[in-house]
């Protein structure tokens, strides 16, 4: 089967949140399984052309305003034989963000940027002369290609070709002036039949969702959430009306990268039956962030992008939020690596000069996250709503209990601590409050340090946890297949 996954995002090239990473193992995963899965996405400015081999001759994109030109680069994913390929236009990539930057966060001319690079997809087909059974678009920046797919290229080539489109976060939908819509050299009557319209502007996502064959999102919980007016950000009707055609399939974890018996960025190597050296792991996190070297206090780690999404107002929030009193009221250390909102990064920096035992560090540093994920001894992830999550896939891999809001993908693979029983994979809460978070955080640390065999006898059960993407990648051959018969 040929599948051409088309995404803004593919770790190691580009990423800005978990959609990188999961395109990236989705994709390794459908080799092993047999297919011939290559992925395109855009040449961004910080992807070093000198790293790629071109592929000979520009190629043409038919467009609403007259044909585009770009070059076609191309590489493999590391550690694979899947190929990529990179659309190359200075114009539209050639600078530094994906979708916006600390100034613009937001690029006016994302919507003709995207546009293209979908248009592009079918286009760097025919150059390749190789044509896909499956297009799987991934997000809002790819959605257009099952428009694309339905209005423009039902006939001809592509006629036996299919459309899959994944949502890995509904709160990001593409949502611009209906004044680009010329640009796209779609037929007038896309702009309703297609699903553009809303509410005078053109919205990507919806556009997708309304025109895809199959629409698949991260993890069960959250394709039962969307379809409901509280999750769903406007689209839950549209997204009940096409309930045949949806599927939840939980992300797996990239376990080459996130193993605690081989990973290369932490400086000992352990396993669920020998814990000693996450000990040597733990020292380690605490000398990278200057806190007091003491293997008995129960360690905090937390690794996000510092957006509302997760929970950051309840747990960072100047004089309400709960990780202050967390860090006042219980002996314990705290550690997070993350960017996003400049209220929030001017908090942690304030918390950091305040309390010894708080400490962050701005931006994304992979090593260290490694590190946090092996070293500490719980997580902080209390998400206002997660679609699938990784990081709390990486800590039960590493022994790191998770308490975390049940959510979504958080909901689908933490097990909650059953004080009688002893057992469990991390501590999970319903209501997203500052009182819940530093409750549920007080039961995790009363737990460390006085029920020791209970939380040593989690730590063992959530490192057995496999969430591969073997299975994943079982469910969504037999999506495709029921396209391609």
């Amino acid at each position: 089967m040929k599948i051409l996954m088309v995404t803004s995002e593919a770790v190691p090239f580009a990423k800005s949140g978990g959609l990188g990473d999961a395109v990236a193992s989705l994709a390794k995963a459908l080799k092993r399984a047999g297919a011939d899965v290559r992925i395109v996405l855009p040449r961004y400015y910080n992807i070093n052309k000198a790293m790629l081999n071109a592929i000979p001759g520009p190629m043409g994109v038919p467009m609403g305003d007259g044909e585009a030109w770009c070059a076609v680069l191309e590489s493999k994913l590391p550690g694979s034989d899947v190929p990529v390929y990179f659309i190359d236009h200075e114009g539209f990539f050639g600078r530094d963000g994906i979708y916006g930057d600390k100034a613009v966060p937001d690029f006016p001319d994302n919507p003709y940027c995207y546009a293209f690079f979908c248009r592009a997809a079918f286009q760097l087909c025919r150059k390749l002369e190789w044509i896909p059974d499956i297009m799987h678009a991934h997000d809002w920046p790819a959605s257009l290609v099952p428009v694309y797919k339905r209005y423009l290229e039902a006939h001809g080539d592509f006629a036996h070709t299919h459309t899959v489109l994944t949502i890995h976060n509904l709160g990001y939908q593409g949502i611009y002036n209906k004044d680009v819509f010329p640009y796209f050299g779609l037929p007038w009557e896309a702009y309703h039949g297609a699903g553009l319209e809303y509410f005078g502007s053109i919205n990507l996502l919806q556009a997708g969702i309304a025109t895809a064959e199959k629409i698949t999102t991260v993890s069960p919980t959250y394709a039962r959430e969307i379809q409901t007016s509280i999750l769903g950000c406007t689209l839950d009707g549209l997204l009940r009306h096409r309930s045949n055609n949806l599927v939840g399939i939980l992300n797996g974890a990239d376990y080459d990268e996130w193993n605690p018996e081989t990973d290369k960025y932490i400086p000992a190597h352990f396993n669920s039956k020998d814990l000693s050296g996450k000990a040597v792991c733990k020292e380690a996190l605490q000398k990278e962030f200057g806190l007091a070297v003491d293997p008995e206090v129960p360690l905090i780690g937390m690794v996000a992008r510092l957006t509302d999404q997760k929970g950051i107002g309840d747990l960072f929030g100047p004089m309400h939020g709960a990780a202050y009193h967390i860090c006042t009221k219980m002996n314990v250390q705290f550690v997070v690596v993350g960017s996003g909102d400049v209220w929030c990064e001017r908090e942690l920096e304030s918390l950091s000069g305040k309390l010894s035992n708080f400490k962050v560090k701005l931006g994304y540093f992979e090593k260290t996250a490694h590190l946090i994920e092996a070293g500490s001894d719980l997580f902080m992830m209390p998400s206002k709503y997660e679609p699938c999550g990784l990081n709390q896939l990486y800590s039960l891999r590493y022994g790191t209990l998770p308490i975390v809001r049940r959510t979504g993908g958080l909901a689908d693979t933490v097990s909650n601590y059953n004080e009688e029983k002893g057992t469990g994979t991390g501590f999970v809460f319903d209501n997203l409050t500052p009182q819940a978070i530093f409750d549920t955080t007080g039961w995790a640390v009363y737990t460390y340090y006085n029920r020791k065999d209970h939380f040593i006898a989690m730590q063992k059960a959530a490192m057995e946890q496999r969430f591969s993407w073997d299975k994943s990648v079982s469910e969504y051959m037999a999506l495709y297949s029921l396209l391609v018969k």
